[in-house]
């Protein structure tokens, strides 16, 4: 099989799955609690300012008077159109919402995953080489801290030190990076590093396992034997071989990173699509809930496609099958 034909195929793949998202997160939406309608309005029903002619004639024109699957009907109609609806709470249209922050998400993601790329490589690869040794004992305990460490509590710090301290960096804000490299490159580095640093110590350690199983292959003895250098041996045989099985995690963490962050995203002043998620959900803006986690589920969806394509480049051998 093609590589084309591959991707074609798992681009047809994503049609039911994609079904299967929509339908579970518009029957899920309706379960929050709350009545989007009276939150409106700013009047809860049982209140005495409540004025039910007014109640009953939005709820009409938001579409909440007729039965579910008509309501999803014409809400998936819609989205294949490439139309969100409009925002509950701000009243844009959420495809608009979502072009505003899904960028500032995946720039987080990109440093976040260069900087976990980083710490884990040299972390992971040394404690390797150097098994049972007190650099794989510092490595190890480097990924265990980093594991056991919450994101919220390494923000605090960060922003105790390098914010209000020595100020270095800013607490919150955001800048875009074509227009402000500097100023973005100053509020993204706190953010990216607490988001690099839990990916970095799960990621050593799965390097530091795959390393170790690699340097103990007959193939790795054979290339010492012919006399090539150390460094050629680890790096150009062994790290590569490793990078397969690393690939997944890193993969499927992208995914969990571009899903982005609530906590982290809220600590920092991040206008992030989890931020947004996180606002809408409060507010029971249900379109814009539906259509952010719709998105979050097509881009890890196509991610996983990315790490089986990516899995071809890395060891030919394996069939798109």
């Amino acid at each position: 099989m093609t590589l084309a034909r591959y991707i074609g195929g798992r681009l047809l793949q994503l049609i039911p799955v994609l079904f299967l998202v929509s339908v579970g997160v518009f029957l899920l939406v309706q379960i929050i609690p709350g009545d989007p309608v009276a939150i409106m309005l700013g009047v809860s029903p049982d209140s005495a300012g409540f004025n039910k002619d007014q109640y009953d004639t939005l709820r009409h024109e938001l579409g909440f008077d007729q039965p579910l699957y008509e309501r999803y009907l014409s809400w998936a109609g819609r989205i294949v159109h490439g139309d969100f609806g409009v925002s509950l709470k701000s009243r844009r249209p959420v495809a608009d919402l979502l072009f505003e922050r899904y960028p500032a998400t995946i720039y987080l993601t990109i440093v976040a995953l260069l900087v976990s790329l980083a710490i884990a490589v040299p972390i992971g690869v040394f404690a390797a080489v150097r098994q049972n040794t007190i650099f794989d004992y510092l490595g190890m305990t480097f990924s265990l801290v980093g594991l056991a460490m919450p994101g919220f509590w390494l923000a605090l710090l960060l922003i105790l030190l390098f914010s209000l301290k020595l100020g270095w960096f800013p607490a919150i804000g955001y800048a875009a990076p074509l227009a402000q490299p500097v100023d973005f490159l100053k509020h993204v580095a706190m953010p990216a590093i607490v988001l690099g640093t839990s990916f970095a110590a799960q990621l050593a350690r799965y390097l530091r396992a795959e390393t170790i199983e690699q340097l103990h292959q007959d193939y790795v003895r054979s290339a010492r034997a012919w006399g090539l250098p150390p460094r050629t041996v680890i790096f150009k045989h062994a790290v590569r071989n490793s990078l397969i099985s690393v690939v997944t995690v890193a993969g499927l963490h992208t995914a969990r990173l571009l899903g982005g962050t609530p906590i982290v995203e809220s600590i920092f002043g991040w206008p992030g699509v989890a931020s947004l998620l996180l606002d809408s959900i409060y507010a029971r803006d249900y379109p814009t809930v539906q259509a952010s986690v719709l998105i979050l589920a097509l881009t890890y969806v196509t991610l996983n496609l990315v790490v089986d394509v990516v899995y071809h480049l890395l060891d030919p051998r394996i069939r798109l099958a």
